[in-house]
């Protein structure tokens, strides 16, 4: 048995949660899984994996085994990137996971400045905008938007305030009721996207008051900020939105700011990596460049 190769594939079935992936993600057999966990089982005399031909489910003995066995897998490959990454230059590839929508905007052209500035560096971009597990899906950094980040098992930084706005179309405001203050907001059509974290929740802040809207369902409700603003535009109703994302459409005049005088919750944006990345020389320069690169 190879042990290491035996306990490299024990941990990608758990954290993938099936044989088939695994193999898929290592490039062998789903026959090869099978044995190398076999084995390994065999050289521990007890179970790690109950398996029937639709499910499969970790004993106890094998969560116990696969914790133990990922922090000596993460630093066996901490171990070889301080070695790799010691010379002047970074080589390598980093796997970046980041919104559609902002990614498009403002992401991505900080990564191919990145990439200018170091040559031998590889990026491989996921443009997604729901939450990825950062460990299931071999992520070494992920962006994200959002409220304050309270995920104990990840790490973060802060590059980016978010401010937020309620905006709405001249041709929707033409024909709609009041809006004066955020109460006002349970007579009109509200946009949602879906993947906020409080979508029908909203907050807003004046003079040190505090009101909550709760939305009741509107009748548009999508998974991309491009196509929220879209719906906007159209006149469909009235969308809660980074003030980045709509500068330009509110300088034109195509959207009118409804809330100068009311602060939305804040939001902002955070690079998020697992904590054994935190190692990875590429993952903390790439880190440090984007950090400085929103600065400006």
């Amino acid at each position: 048995m190879d042990k290491l190769r035996a306990i490299t594939v024990f941990r990608r079935v758990i954290e993938l949660g099936s044989f088939k992936a695994a193999a898929e993600d290592m490039a062998l057999s789903k026959a090869a899984i099978s044995k190398n966990i076999n084995e390994l089982e065999d050289y521990l005399e007890t179970p790690l994996i109950n398996r029937t031909t639709r499910k499969m489910h970790i004993t106890e003995s094998g969560q116990l085994y696969y914790e133990h066995i990922r922090t000596i897998l993460d630093d066996l490959s901490n171990a070889d990137l301080s070695i790799i990454e010691s010379s002047n230059h970074l080589r390598g590839t980093i796997k970046v996971s980041i919104p559609m929508t902002f990614g498009v905007l403002q992401i991505n052209p900080a990564i191919c400045e990145f990439m200018r500035l170091n040559p031998e560096i590889s990026i491989e971009i996921i443009m997604v905008d729901e939450y990825l597990d950062l460990v299931k899906n071999g992520l070494d950094v992920a962006l994200r938007g959002g409220g304050n980040l309270k995920n104990s098992t990840i790490k973060s930084r802060k590059l980016l305030d978010l401010p937020r706005i309620l905006c709405a179309s001249p041709d929707y405001l033409e024909h709609a009721g009041k809006l004066d203050s955020p109460s006002d907001l349970h007579d009109h059509n509200c946009l949602v996207y879906s993947l906020s974290s409080s979508p029908r929740h909203w907050v807003f802040r004046k003079d040190g008051k505090v009101q909550v809207v709760d939305l009741s369902p509107g009748t548009y409700v999508v998974n991309n900020g491009l196509a929220l603003k879209q719906a906007a535009l159209a006149g469909l109703g009235v969308m809660l939105t980074p003030e980045l994302f709509v500068r330009r459409e509110i300088k034109v005049g195509e959207l009118i700011n409804l809330s100068p005088d009311w602060q939305a919750e804040s939001h902002s944006l955070y690079a998020v990596y697992p904590y054994h990345k935190e190692q990875s020389q590429k993952v903390r320069i790439f880190i440090d460049f984007l950090v400085e690169y929103f600065k400006k």
